[in-house]
């Protein structure tokens, strides 16, 4: 994850989102632990309760969840909930803009490039 801030959204949400991203590319797994909230302050020379801030939000949606004692982990499910929210968001606010252009630009289905696999 990089270590720098950008000044369009508050720090929490920008951490919440790298750890989303994090679980949607399975570097955090369901059940693994999340960095504790002391270790993401150091690392990211943030405030801890701005780091704490960004986890109780991933818990009020419940993606991850807090055990007593033992930190943050992300819940069974969260991947998969996390897919569909970013789908629906995709398509609702993202796509439109992307069409847009599209239809702008005058492109067909067959000006646009096939997906790429990786490495290629």
């Amino acid at each position: 994850m990089t270590k720098e801030w950008n000044d369009d959204q508050p720090i929490n949400r920008q951490l919440k989102d790298r750890m989303v991203a994090l679980i949607l590319d399975e570097t955090l797994k369901e059940g693994d632990a999340l960095p504790s909230v002391r270790t993401v302050a150091v690392e990211y020379q943030i405030n801890p309760l701005t780091a704490s801030k960004s986890y109780q939000e991933l818990a009020v949606e419940g993606i991850v969840e807090k055990r007593r004692g033992l930190g943050m982990f992300v819940k069974e499910g969260a991947r998969a909930h996390l897919i569909t929210r970013e789908k629906e968001r995709f398509l609702e606010d993202e796509w439109p803009i992307v069409l847009e252009r599209i239809e702008r630009l005058g492109l067909s289905l067959s000006d646009l490039p096939e997906r790429r696999e990786e490495g290629l």
